[in-house]
């Protein structure tokens, strides 16, 4: 694939916190990115491709909600990671129970902050986005820059909740 390098899941280590059925291998998908131009659009690609495979290989149900949501999360981290961090990129796409895990490594060690609501402020909303739509977020200071995880959930949710969060 054009910016990236495609490590093969079945090469990875099973670690049964992250694994659909115990036991079983993960269901996860990780890929090196450039951090050239090209390397945003390889990413969403490489998302969908990933939750198509969950489903037809794994017969995981997948919405198209969770499919568009998942593409517009992998942008928006992604492109945050190439405007703000020098080098390299590092995308996680993992299978955690009924949630696809976004997990996006950078080099740069300042954790992103959501502005302030501004509604004349044009751009800069990607995390706050990516927060709105997530069913889980963190931030985690790695030795080397920052990892990002957002958490979307795979079916629809019947109560029509966006994120497939549940009412509290």
């Amino acid at each position: 694939m054009n910016g990236g390098t495609r490590v093969d899941p079945a090469e990875s280590v099973p670690d049964a916190e992250d694994s659909v059925a115990p036991g079983a291998p993960p269901i996860q998908d990780t890929v090196a990115l450039d951090g050239e131009g090209s390397c945003i659009a390889a990413a969403r690609h490489r998302a969908v491709d990933f939750l198509a495979r969950v489903q037809a290989e794994h017969g995981l149900p997948v919405s198209a909600r969770a499919m568009d949501l998942t593409r517009l999360v992998v942008s928006e981290l992604v492109t945050n990671a190439r405007k703000y961090a020098p080098g390299p990129v590092l995308m996680e796409l993992r299978i955690s129970g009924a949630v696809v895990e976004v997990v996006v490594w950078d080099s740069d060690p300042v954790l992103p902050v959501a502005r302030a609501a501004d509604a004349g402020r044009v751009g800069q909303h990607g995390l706050e986005i990516v927060m709105a739509v997530s069913q889980g977020f963190e931030v985690q200071r790695e030795p080397v820059g920052k990892r990002i995880t957002a958490r979307i959930a795979l079916p629809d949710d019947p109560g029509g909740d966006v994120t497939g969060r549940r009412p509290q």
